[in-house]
């Protein structure tokens, strides 16, 4: 298993909200939708290499 890397995160409380509103939308922990949100803008702007190692989905599985 790959080894993440831990992060502590200041954010606006409405906008934890909505990230919390989303992930359980999505059956999503809010980690891995916080993840799956950062990959999806990162391969938009293309700086996320394209063998990045697991997708956003399985990210979404292992929590």
């Amino acid at each position: 298993m790959t080894r993440r890397k831990q992060y502590p995160l200041r954010i606006d409380p409405q906008v934890w909200a909505a990230v919390e509103q989303w992930a359980a939308d999505d059956m999503r922990s809010a980690n891995a939708q916080v993840e799956w949100v950062l990959r999806e803008a990162l391969k938009r702007e293309g700086r996320l290499p394209r063998n990045s190692g697991a997708s956003p989905d399985d990210a979404a599985k292992a929590d």
